[in-house]
């Protein structure tokens, strides 16, 4: 009876979100393993076979550094984000648009979900240009980043015929200048401009964390729904803070620009993504305007 009532709960959903679009990011947090890989997978396969529209952007921070590490390249971040110099980018182009990109797309498919990898330059989806010297929120002092890049320019062409076509775009977060130099770009930066683009009706920012909470170490702070100006406020107070800090942000951008909703929510926590699709409860923040 429990998974009738479950059923029951979901179907107004179904219903909803039909024909709309998803667009999903997560990071080497969800696939550290093969089986965590597979139970994501199974998620978006879910999604994906009910006529919800998808696209995935996907990081590997960990996956990088990781690398780095093996390479022999030090790695740095200010605020959460990564200073790229030349020896990133390489480890960074190896990792993002090689392996994780190719073993995704590869298990996609084999859950029955029509997948195509890509970079974010692939078509000219996002044209970059290289970040001048600057201050994040988050810390005093003005970096380099190296071989970061911010968006110039946003084109959903390929995206939107891919799209229209039931297939499910894949894309590392890579993208390149109008002279072709390759540039790094945060993940969680490339899936909400892309949802803005594209007019997504939900943004879903999967990370290693359940969402936005007021104590890390207890699981009961979750806070489920936070209005814009909450979010603000919570930076101010010092309750979101570190690596949570650009991703809000970011999150506020793109409800600013027309997303209806975002949500931050676990990625290595099985069928977290279908509850939080379809149960009134959810189980991480919910950003509105």
């Amino acid at each position: 009876m429990q998974d009738i009532t479950l059923l029951k709960q979901a179907l107004p959903f179904l219903r909803k979100f039909k024909d709309s679009l998803f667009v999903i990011k997560f990071g080497g947090e969800a696939m550290r393993t093969q089986e965590q890989l597979d139970r994501l997978a199974e998620d978006i396969s879910f999604l994906y076979s009910v006529g919800i529209r998808l696209l995935i952007v996907h990081g590997g921070g960990t996956q990088v550094t990781e690398l780095e590490k093996a390479m022999g390249i030090e790695s740095r971040k200010v605020a959460g984000r990564r200073v790229t110099d030349a020896g990133s980018l390489r480890a960074l182009k190896m990792a993002l648009s090689g392996e994780l990109n190719a073993d995704l797309v590869a298990t996609l498919r084999a859950f029955g979900v029509n997948a195509v990898g890509m970079s974010a330059f692939s078509g000219g989806i996002i044209e970059a240009v290289r970040r001048p010297p600057t201050k994040v929120t988050g810390s005093d002092e003005v970096t380099d980043f190296g071989f970061v890049g911010d968006v110039a320019k946003v084109n959903t062409t390929l995206l939107s015929s891919l799209l229209a076509q039931e297939f499910l775009p894949v894309l590392s977060p890579l993208s390149a200048d109008a002279e072709g130099q390759i540039l790094n770009i945060n993940a969680d930066t490339v899936a909400c401009r892309l949802a803005s683009a594209l007019k997504a009706e939900k943004l879903l920012l999967m990370t290693d964390q359940l969402g936005v909470m007021q104590d890390l170490n207890d699981r009961t702070t979750l806070i489920s729904q936070l209005t814009a100006s909450q979010a603000r406020a919570a930076i101010q107070q010092g309750i979101i803070k570190g690596g949570m800090i650009p991703k809000v942000e970011e999150a506020l951008d793109a409800l600013a620009a027309g997303v209806k909703q975002v949500h931050i929510l676990s990625a290595v926590e099985h069928h977290m993504l279908l509850v939080e699709v379809f149960t009134e409860s959810g189980c991480g923040t919910m950003l509105v305007p």
